[in-house]
């Protein structure tokens, strides 16, 4: 898997950053979600290299990135510090503008980058997500009971982190296999790279942190752009599963409207693991949405 791209590593603030890339023309920064790595992007990312530079990046606590220890405020993990990991990976290659590809965590990580770094970024598209701040404030049973590792992971230390460290592929397995697809959506090689991941020592620790920043922090961050008025102007186009939670619990376009002023998306005849799921419908939305030369 990924055998065009080629690794490189960028270090920020003492943070061990894994990253790859491969292709040419406009650079396209993809994240990956929870609980993977780069390694999701498999079955779409070869083909985007064909018309992009794309770079993939292992968001930090996640696949081969560094795993920054917990801090009392959760700022080790809170999105802003993730969006500056991104930034510093794409001006390492010489990006200072580019467009993103985003799922799950890492859509929320591209969320607040396009929030505090505007100028770098030229459009976004975010895979199965609503805006954080309106999913914790428009929680319902049904999101509660299908999405429990949201509020089973901001949990305080150190119960999360024993019971996932206590059985780490266990923990991942049931996350990822209770969705729509099943396992069955997955390769065996990529489930035994997220497997390798999820046993790298302090996965657990960040994986919590990663929830408890969403939770805290990021939230604060979230309501003073809103206090602010401020909405992202780039153009947003939001694709979510059409067989997935988050689509049938939340009003995923109206929500969008409320933080971006440019918002187009649609339903996927899929469920959350849209890059595994439906690799052809991705690339078709990406081909179109994504410019891929220089105007």
């Amino acid at each position: 898997m990924l055998e065009i791209f080629e690794k490189f590593e960028v270090v920020r603030g003492g943070v061990r950053l894994a990253a790859r890339r491969a292709g040419t023309g406009e650079p396209l920064l993809l994240i990956h979600g929870h609980p993977q790595s780069c390694v999701m992007w498999h079955r779409v990312a070869p083909q985007l290299a064909q018309r992009f530079t794309v770079v993939l990046m292992d968001l930090r606590g996640y696949g081969d990135s560094a795993r920054p220890p917990a801090d009392a405020a959760h700022l080790n993990h809170s999105k802003r510090e993730m969006a500056l990991d991104a930034l510093a990976v794409m001006q390492s290659q010489g990006f200072g503008r580019f467009q993103v590809l985003a799922h799950d965590r890492g859509a929320r990580v591209a969320h607040r980058l396009a929030a505090d770094h505007a100028q770098a970024v030229e459009r976004m598209m975010l895979l199965d997500i609503a805006p954080t701040l309106a999913m914790y404030e428009n929680t319902s049973r049904a999101f509660a009971t299908a999405y429990w590792h949201w509020f089973f992971l901001i949990q305080p230390p150190p119960l999360p982190e024993a019971l996932i460290d206590s059985g780490p592929v266990r923990y991942l397995r049931s996350v990822m296999g209770k969705r729509h697809a099943g396992l069955s959506a997955f390769t065996p090689e990529a489930m035994a790279e997220y497997e390798r991941c999820a046993q790298l020592p302090g996965t657990a620790v960040s994986v919590c942190e990663d929830y408890r920043a969403s939770a805290t922090i990021d939230l604060e961050h979230d309501r003073a752009d809103i206090a602010a008025g401020r909405k992202l102007a780039m153009p947003l186009r939001i694709l979510w599963g059409g067989h997935g939670v988050v689509g049938a619990n939340f009003d995923v376009p109206a929500l969008w409207r409320e933080r971006a002023q440019d918002v187009t998306g649609s339903a996927l005849a899929c469920g959350h693991y849209i890059a595994e799921e439906a690799p052809a419908l991705l690339l078709d939305e990406a081909f179109q949405f994504f410019r891929s030369e220089n105007p």
